[in-house]
């Protein structure tokens, strides 16, 4: 791509709308240019299956999942177009030239000096490599309804297709990399687990618990993974009734004798997410605390002889349940058996 430079500019619109940024060297990615290969070739192979010409990623996932660029939305908007041939990003002139230090393939900055600049980019991602496309794969759950009428405007007589599902189902599948990356996450959300339970005393806040806690992950995430950027590990810790809800964020609650604590810890890699969860008594509990307990041990060692290969979730979960209707406490069950892993935060979600 030819990029007018703009360095004498004396008005906006001599201003440039795309750059190419290459600044400095590529970073080391957290996978191998076989990984990435492996990934996109399955891509490609839907792209076959719906007859695409290209294929426009917008989410979190599926940007991370097939470049290794995680992006910060902070109101703007990023893409990864795909072709049959290459890949580039597309990404704000912000962020300069990280995206493409840390990104698997090629990069185009847009910049903020004109409107829709950002389609613009993506046109001329198309243009450029000699695409005039008949059919677009895009990400209907995670593409805004403006960007997406803007696309269809840009591209006036190609179809938009979804690939949001097919796409989500391939990264379902982890990797012996990707599995390495939580094997690591489990190890490291052991080390803030065990920060937390050694910090807990009386008269200590939620918040002070969670920071030593991520604190303890961070560090050793640093020690692991060197080469990544380090961000987005978080704790959650709570005390007495903040306890009512898995999702409650740390207050400056002080714990107390006999409260009922639930610690969260999720060491987060590279945008790979894994979760210690765990529920913990400062003191003795009481009797009724300490049966509702052994009911969840109880249920949690079942849910472990039933986890073999073969096995389906559903059949697991239904047999699980039984156990909670058989003590009358089916209704108090609030979410699922199990847990996502993989490119996941508390910010942009999960897989379906």
């Amino acid at each position: 791509m030819t990029i007018t430079s703009s360095d004498n500019a004396s008005s906006i619109a001599e201003l440039e709308r795309l750059k190419v940024l290459h600044n400095g060297q590529k970073e080391k990615l957290t996978f191998s240019d076989a990984e990435f290969e492996r990934r996109l070739s399955g891509l490609r192979r839907i792209m076959e299956e719906k007859n695409l010409d290209a294929v426009v990623l917008t989410s979190y996932h599926s940007i991370k999942y097939y470049s290794d660029f995680l992006f910060t939305y902070f109101g703007r908007s990023y893409a990864m177009v795909v072709t049959k041939d290459d890949t580039v990003t597309v990404t704000a002139n912000i962020d300069a030239g990280m995206p493409w230090r840390r990104s698997y393939g090629d990069n185009v900055v847009y910049t903020d000096w004109r409107r829709d600049n950002y389609i613009f980019a993506i046109q001329e991602a198309l243009r450029t490599r000699g695409i005039n496309p008949r059919r677009i794969g895009v990400e209907d759950d995670s593409l805004p309804l403006d960007n997406r009428n803007k696309i269809q405007a840009a591209f006036e007589s190609a179809t938009l297709v979804d690939v949001a599902q097919a796409a989500m189902r391939q990264r379902m599948i982890k990797s012996a990399e990707e599995i390495e990356v939580i094997k690591h996450g489990a190890r490291i959300g052991d080390l803030g687990g065990e920060a937390i339970r050694n910090a807990i005393t009386a008269g200590i806040t939620e918040y002070e618990v969670a920071l030593i806690g991520t604190e303890a992950m961070v560090h050793e995430i640093a020690r692991t993974f060197p080469d990544s950027e380090i961000r987005d590990t978080w704790v959650w810790f709570q005390s007495g009734i903040n306890t009512d809800g898995a999702h409650n964020w740390a207050t400056t609650r002080k714990i107390q004798e006999h409260d009922i604590l639930s610690l969260n810890c999720f060491p987060m890699t590279s945008g790979y997410y894994t979760a210690l969860e765990r529920t913990l008594f400062y003191g003795e509990p009481d009797a009724r605390s300490l049966e509702l307990w052994n009911i969840n041990v109880e249920v949690h060692k079942r849910g472990l002889e039933l986890i073999k290969p073969g096995a389906v979730c559903k059949d697991i979960a239904a047999e699980l349940n039984e156990i909670y209707v058989g003590h009358g406490l089916l209704a108090n069950r609030t979410f699922g058996y199990g847990h996502s892993f993989g490119v996941l935060s508390h910010y942009y979600g999960r897989e379906a």
